[in-house]
């Protein structure tokens, strides 16, 4: 069943070009709207586990944030299981050039943490210009509009098509294969060390291959023209060749899951895991379609604090641009400075535990 979440309506332009644009993305489709948390959690009481399917449709007004908004934080950032189950997808609408993509990510990043799972390219953003529906326009022949509109029906038949959903619930296969990517040393690294209980954890549940891409094994993309890209990426390559054609895309191809390894650099991932997520774009154009059947996880540990800016920028990558599907509570999240000290974090080992269980589940 499909609950199209309402956030932040008004008497305002965007609330008007929203309606128009659900009109046009859920017709033929059947829906429960929830315009309150009240209802939100009624639809939640009322279905079953692996049943509920969200649409979050957020409508920016002028003036900013609306109490509506603020109480749909409340209640995800409240119930840390409450959206379990759950498969959704984002939709907002805002008045100027900025703040759609943020403001879609956080919805994202707090329904996940509270449960919710999302496909591949789980959000349709609209500037107030729609200027950011100008190539989609270009190639379809279209307006922006109807591209936005387009779009938007996209992702609300994604989100009904059970046969997607059941399979985005399920391992590809009984024992999965994982890949884990990380850049950090051995001896100093706490989210290395956190990647160690991970994997004891996992036993023989799964086949893990783990690849190193410290000491400048990856060069960062050099931006080449799209058709560039995609001839190399056709033929399984890219212009810089080296550890990502000979090791990374293959692993990627065969994976069910990605682990990535993030320690907290600058409230950002590491140089060279950024540098892996542009060279993935050359594997992404030819097998796009098969990331949407990859599960996308990791693991952020933070000297001080920001490991939920570091997870965002992860989901944001990986599963809005790179078509990954994101489990409910894709990341484990610690805060650990001194080398070995994530050893002392409450219950650290039960909860890597609980992760690898969350994996393989």
């Amino acid at each position: 069943m499909l609950a199209v979440v309402r956030i932040g309506w008004s008497e305002s332009d965007q609330s008007r070009r929203m309606d128009a644009v659900l009109a046009y993305a859920l017709e033929g489709i059947a829906y429960e709207s929830c315009s309150t948390m009240h209802g939100l959690q009624s639809f939640l009481d009322r279905n079953g586990a692996h049943e509920k399917v969200l649409l979050f449709a957020v409508a920016l007004p002028s003036w900013g944030l609306t109490s509506s908004y603020a109480r749909f934080l409340h209640f995800l950032m409240a119930q840390e299981h409450c959206l379990e189950g759950c498969w959704g997808g984002v939709i907002v609408d805002g008045p100027g050039e900025i703040f759609t993509k943020k403001l879609g990510r956080e919805v994202i990043a707090l329904a996940n943490r509270a449960g919710c799972a999302f496909p591949g390219k789980p959000l349709v953003e609209a500037t107030g210009s729609l200027y950011n529906f100008q190539t989609q326009a270009m190639i379809q022949g279209v307006p922006r509009f109807e591209a936005y509109e387009k779009s938007a029906r996209r992702l609300v038949l994604k989100l009904t098509d059970g046969h997607l959903q059941k399979k985005s619930f399920s391992q590809r296969r009984e024992k999965p294969y994982i890949v884990a990517l990380h850049a950090s040393s051995r001896k100093t690294s706490n989210t290395l060390l956190l990647w160690e209980m991970v994997r004891q954890a996992l036993q023989d549940r799964a086949t893990v291959t783990e690849i190193s891409l410290r000491n400048g094994s990856v060069v960062d993309c050099r931006g080449c023209s799209y058709e560039a890209c995609l001839h190399f990426g056709e033929k399984g390559d890219c212009f810089y060749g080296g550890v990502m054609v000979d090791e990374v895309y293959p692993a990627v191809r065969q994976c069910d899951a990605l682990v990535l390894i993030c320690p907290n650099y600058n409230d950002a991932v590491s140089a060279n895991i950024m540098a892996f997520i542009n060279r993935l774009t050359a594997l992404f154009r030819k097998d796009g379609e098969a990331f949407a059947h990859k599960r996308i996880y990791a693991l952020v540990v933070s000297g001080y604090s920001g490991g939920d800016i570091v997870a965002e920028q992860i989901l944001d990558a990986m599963n809005c641009n790179k078509n990954f599907i994101l489990p409910g509570q894709f990341v484990l999240m610690e805060t650990a400075n001194d080398p070995k000290s994530i050893l002392r974090c409450s219950r650290i080992q039960e909860r890597a535990a609980a992760f690898a269980d969350h994996i393989v589940r």
